[in-house]
């Protein structure tokens, strides 16, 4: 019976580390991330890399192209299509995903005028607007001056 109470210390201790908060974020990350990474693949193969195909008259893939010397084949085409790939990879999370987020962020983000004359807290020394009765960080109430 005591051999229970010798290993539940270490079992507590590893839960406690499973259940901290950014290892499940991490964990959560990861997993969403692989299936991002899906549909950002899917949509590369089904839309932009037959774009590409079109505009250099091939099917936009260069996987089997490659040429030999003295008999040893060097297949280009696999890191040519590898680069493709991270290419418009790139282009698509930057263009559907980062300038859209950035700009949602934008809009949610406060109004900070920089002509809106500023003064320190006199508890928390946060900078706040000179005109504010109520301080935005720790609610002290202000006197003006």
């Amino acid at each position: 019976m005591r051999t229970d109470r010798i290993h539940l210390p270490r079992m507590r201790g590893f839960r406690n580390f499973l259940l901290r908060g950014n290892v499940v974020d991490l964990a959560v990350g990861i997993v969403v991330g692989a299936a991002f990474t899906s549909v950002v693949n899917g949509f590369v193969r089904a839309f932009l890399t037959p774009v590409v195909g079109v505009a250099v008259g091939a099917s936009g893939d260069f996987s089997n192209d490659g040429f030999r010397i003295a008999g040893v084949l060097f297949p280009y085409g696999a890191f040519l299509t590898a680069v493709v790939t991270f290419v418009l990879v790139a282009a698509a999370v930057y263009y559907f995903v980062v300038l859209p987020v950035n700009r949602l962020m934008a809009h949610f983000k406060p109004d900070t005028d920089p002509g809106t004359p500023k003064r320190d807290c006199p508890e928390c020394l946060s900078s706040i607007p000179a005109d504010a009765r109520r301080c935005a960080f720790c609610t002290t109430q202000l006197v003006r001056d």
